[in-house]
């Protein structure tokens, strides 16, 4: 009886003492944000080039309709511009929200 009062004292005092050991996590949280960050500029310039190619695609697309006399251009183009300047912008405006 007193043997099993001994270990089971001791499990309980082994297990303060790992509990102890985690420490309140700061460390963890600053190094996960620090590498959240560190993605923020290559993330950046990925969704302003993205923006320049769907700009581009746009371009040559209302070109195409333009010199068709499709009666649809002035809707499409807007549609890709506007698709632009949400790239644009959503990138911009979230970098400045997080950094």
């Amino acid at each position: 009886m007193i043997k099993k009062r001994f270990f089971l004292s001791m499990a309980i005092a082994m297990t303060a003492y790992g509990v102890y050991a985690q420490g309140d996590g700061s460390a963890g949280i600053v190094e996960a944000t620090s590498m959240v960050t560190s993605y923020f500029d290559p993330a950046t310039k990925l969704i302003y080039a993205i923006g320049a190619v769907i700009g581009l695609i746009g371009g040559v697309k209302v070109y195409s309709k333009f010199s068709s006399g499709d009666p649809d251009t002035g809707k499409t183009a807007a549609s890709w511009f506007g698709a632009c300047i949400f790239l644009i912008v959503a990138a911009t405006i979230l970098r400045s929200f997080f950094l």
